[in-house]
C-alpha cells in the first residue's frame, strides 16, 4: 500500500509540472529565399541632349518636386509603382546647378548624389551638365570646365581676427608658374562671396581658379593672385532672424568690420606671405551680392587702396548713396582704372543696381554698366568673372 501511495504522488507531481510548462513553439521551416533589395536609384541622370532626369525613392510621399537653380518654378515629379518619383527637364545650358527636392513641402538633398554646394544656410545638391564637346584646351568650352592647361594652386590660411574677434580663414589662388622663391611679383584680385556663402564659395562653387587657369592659358587674362576672404564682419548676421539687410545697424556693422578686417589684417598678411605688387594700381576688389556691396563700399571709399572695382548683383547697400559714399566726386575718375557694375535682368536686385548706376552717372563717375540674362545665380556670376578678369591690370 505504501508503494502505491508513493507512485500516485509522483504521478501527480509530474502531471502538475507538465501542465505548468508551456508547449514548445513550432519552428518555422528554414528557407534559403531572401527578400530582394530595391534597385539603386540613379539621380541625377544627364542625357546626351542635356535634359536631366531626377529620381527619388519616397513611397509614402504625397507630392514631390525639384527646385533647380535659375528655374522660375519647381519641376513636378511623378511616382511609379515602386514608389520612385521622377521628373525630366528641358535641355539645360552646360553649367553647374544647385538643386533640392521638395517633399511634401520640405526641402532635402538628393540622397543618390554625393555632390553638394557648401553654404552656411542653404546647402543643396549639385548638378553638372557638361558641354557636348568639352575637350582639352578647346577655346569654345566654357572657362569653368577643367581643361588640359597649366593649373594654379589654391592655398587655405587661418588667423585670429582682432577686428571681428574670431578664428577665420581665407583662400589664395596662385597662377600657374608662381614661384614663392622667385623674383616675379603679381597683381591681386580680392574676390568676395555672397550672403550665406563661406570663404570657399568662389572656388568650390564659382570655380574661380578653373576660370583663371583657362583665361591665362588662352592669353585672355594676366596672371594674378586671387584672395578670397570670409566676408562677415559681424558673423551674427547668419543667425536666424538676425535682421540683416533690414536692420541698418547690423548691416552697417557687418560691412564696416569686414572692410576693417580686410584692409588691416588680410591685405597685410597676403603682402607679407606672397610675391605681390604692393600698389593700388595692382590691387582689385570684386564680389557678388553681399560681396558686391562690400566691394563698392570698400573700394569707392578707399581709392588709395584699390584702382579696379567690380560688383556683381550687389545687395545690401542703402539707397542713400550720398551717405554710403561720402566725398565721392568726379575727381575719383583720376584714380579709378575700372568700375564695373553688373546684374542679371531677372535678378530681384536689378532696380537698386540701376538706381546706383544712375546716381554715379549724375555725378559723372565713369563706370561700365553690364546687364545680362539671368537671375540671382552662380550661372550669372561665373560669367561675370569670366568677363571681368580679362579687363584687369591692363
Amino acid at each position: 500500500m505504501k508503494r502505491i501511495l508513493i507512485l500516485l504522488a509522483s504521478l501527480l507531481v509530474l502531471g502538475t509540472t507538465q501542465a505548468q510548462t508551456p508547449p514548445l513553439q513550432k519552428q518555422k521551416p528554414q528557407t534559403s529565399e531572401r527578400q530582394t533589395p530595391p534597385a539603386p536609384v540613379v539621380s541625377p541622370e544627364v542625357h546626351a541632349d542635356h535634359r536631366v532626369t531626377f529620381r527619388l525613392r519616397a513611397p509614402n510621399a504625397k507630392e514631390v518636386s525639384v527646385q533647380i537653380e535659375g528655374a522660375s518654378k519647381p519641376l513636378a515629379m511623378q511616382k511609379d509603382d515602386e514608389g520612385v518619383w521622377s521628373g525630366t527637364t528641358d535641355p539645360l545650358a552646360p553649367d553647374y546647378y544647385g538643386y533640392a527636392f521638395i517633399v511634401d513641402g520640405v526641402a532635402m538633398f538628393d540622397p543618390s548624389n554625393s555632390a553638394t554646394k557648401p553654404n552656411f544656410l542653404f546647402r543643396v545638391s549639385e548638378l553638372h551638365v557638361p558641354p557636348a564637346a568639352a575637350n582639352s584646351g578647346d577655346s569654345a568650352s566654357p572657362t569653368w570646365e577643367i581643361a588640359d592647361v597649366p593649373h594654379g594652386e589654391v592655398h587655405h590660411h587661418f588667423y585670429r581676427s582682432k577686428v571681428v574677434g574670431d578664428e577665420r580663414g581665407y583662400f589664395v589662388y596662385t597662377p600657374p608658374g608662381y614661384d614663392p622663391r622667385g623674383k616675379q611679383s603679381y597683381p591681386v584680385l580680392y574676390l568676395l562671396h555672397g550672403y550665406s556663402d563661406d570663404a570657399s564659395a568662389w572656388t568650390a562653387v564659382g570655380r574661380a581658379n578653373v576660370i583663371l587657369d583657362n583665361l591665362i592659358a588662352r592669353s585672355k587674362a594676366k596672371p594674378m593672385l586671387i584672395v578670397m576672404p570670409l566676408g562677415y564682419g559681424a558673423p551674427e548676421v547668419l543667425a536666424p532672424a538676425s535682421g540683416v539687410f533690414r536692420d541698418p545697424g547690423i548691416t552697417h556693422r557687418n560691412f564696416d568690420r569686414f572692410r576693417e578686417a580686410l584692409i588691416t589684417e588680410v591685405i597685410p598678411r597676403v603682402e607679407a606671405e606672397y610675391l605681390v605688387i604692393k600698389e593700388r594700381d595692382s590691387r582689385a576688389i570684386a564680389g557678388l551680392s553681399m560681396g558686391g556691396a562690400e566691394s563698392l563700399l570698400t573700394g569707392l571709399n578707399n581709392l588709395n587702396e584699390f584702382a579696379w572695382i567690380g560688383a556683381f548683383s550687389s545687395g545690401g547697400i542703402a539707397s542713400d548713396f550720398e551717405k554710403e559714399f561720402p566725398g565721392l566726386e568726379t575727381n575719383a575718375n583720376t584714380q579709378l582704372r575700372l568700375l564695373w557694375i553688373a546684374c542679371g535682368t531677372d535678378d530681384h536686385l536689378i532696380e537698386i543696381n540701376r538706381t546706383l548706376r544712375a546716381w554715379l552717372a549724375s555725378k559723372s563717375i565713369h563706370h561700365v554698366d553690364i546687364e545680362t540674362p539671368g537671375a540671382h545665380t552662380w550661372m550669372v556670376w561665373r560669367r561675370n568673372l569670366n568677363d571681368f578678369a580679362p579687363l584687369l591690370f591692363r
